[in-house]
């Protein structure tokens, strides 16, 4: 077993690594559209009140492109992605994430995939979590 914390990304907020090499399989933990920095893509400022949007399209593109980052460790690609779990704080969203998703992934040959709404994740600011499972063997 190999678990590895990827440079440049950020720091998870737990006692978990970003990637989990078992064998062939790659395990990556939830991901989230948060950026080494603490900040967030797909959320934006928009009034001097402080009021928030928070963009479903932007974010899922951001956790896909940091799955495809962590993929890259052992040498594997989002073709190699198996199964695919996705955690939505709201269902109005799905249409967005779908759009996105639909980017990386063909439908015919992609990963098996559930999709879950859930009360909220790790931040307020944070619409959409993805964790996935891969197999590349070594």
């Amino acid at each position: 077993m190999k678990s590895t914390l990827v440079e440049g990304k950020a720091t998870p907020r737990g006692a978990y690594p970003h990637v989990k090499r078992v064998g062939d399989f790659i395990f990556i933990s939830g991901t989230s559209s948060r950026k080494a920095d603490n900040t967030f893509a797909g959320v934006h400022q928009v009034d001097e009140m402080g009021s928030m949007r928070l963009d479903i399209k932007e974010q899922t593109q951001a956790v896909l492109e940091n799955i495809q980052d962590f993929l890259a460790t052992e040498g594997a690609t989002m073709a190699d992605v198996v199964d695919v779990t996705t955690f939505l704080v709201n269902m109005n969203d799905f249409a967005g994430y779908n759009q996105v998703y639909a980017t990386f992934f063909d439908k015919a040959t992609g990963p098996t995939r559930t999709t879950v709404a859930v009360h909220q994740l790790p931040h307020p600011n944070l619409v959409v979590e993805i964790k996935a499972m891969a197999y590349k063997p070594k």
